[in-house]
């Protein structure tokens, strides 16, 4: 059975079209259906592509996974995303549902996002341009926040605080000076991933700490 957070991924995939910009550099609608592709059914390929582009002298390993890409990448883009709302293979482990849970709540909600808000239309102060979560969603998000804020933010000079409108809290990093970052969860969720430009968050504290934070790469 499709999970939610996988059907709504798929639609707006299928409806923004193989050549829309999403927030990932360099990547269209079509770039990112491959990746989810490959990371759920050839996590060989996708680890060798990760390795591969990290790791200097790997070039071959990489190469396999690129391979494996372009032969994605030639399927019609409504192809791929009929095969992406499917689900992945029975023998990958994100075809077990505690994986599914566990590994996908937060991606799926990223990516979208990633096309959504690259629309020229999309609007941060037009209420109709946020999307309204699933029962159970911003929980979720939360949960999935809480467990990887420490290496989304584990490059910062500077403590970083994540913080919800009287909500909860967490401390991402501790340092002798700190920033708080405020948002709602699914906006805090953006900011840690790296959609800096897209997240709708206040960052506060003195303006050294502030500068220092605000040219640090983030992302798990």
């Amino acid at each position: 059975m499709t999970s939610p957070d996988r059907a709504r991924l798929a639609d707006l995939l299928d409806q923004a079209g193989p050549d829309a910009p999403t927030l990932c550099a360099g990547w269209d609608a079509r770039d990112l259906a491959v990746h989810l592709l490959v990371r759920e059914g050839r996590p060989d390929a996708f680890a060798a592509r990760e390795l591969g582009s990290r790791v200097p002298g790997l070039a071959r390993v990489a190469a396999h996974g690129r391979r494996v890409e372009e032969r994605l990448e030639a399927l019609p883009h409504a192809e791929l995303v009929q095969r992406f709302r499917g689900g992945p293979p029975r023998w990958s482990p994100f075809a077990l549902p505690q994986v599914e849970a566990l590994a996908n709540g937060l991606e799926f909600y990223v990516h979208g996002q990633d096309v959504r808000r690259a629309d020229p239309a999309w609007d941060p102060a037009d209420p109709a341009c946020h999307e309204e979560l699933r029962p159970g969603q911003r929980e979720a998000l939360w949960s999935a926040l809480r467990r990887t804020a420490r290496l989304a933010y584990r490059r910062s000079p500077v403590g970083v605080v994540l913080v919800v409108p009287a909500g909860p809290r967490v401390v991402a990093v501790r340092r002798a000076r700190s920033v708080v970052v405020t948002g709602q969860v699914e906006e805090l969720v953006l900011h840690a991933t790296g959609r800096r430009g897209a997240a709708v968050v206040e960052v506060t504290g003195d303006d050294d700490a502030v500068a220092s934070f605000s040219g640090v790469p983030l992302g798990m």
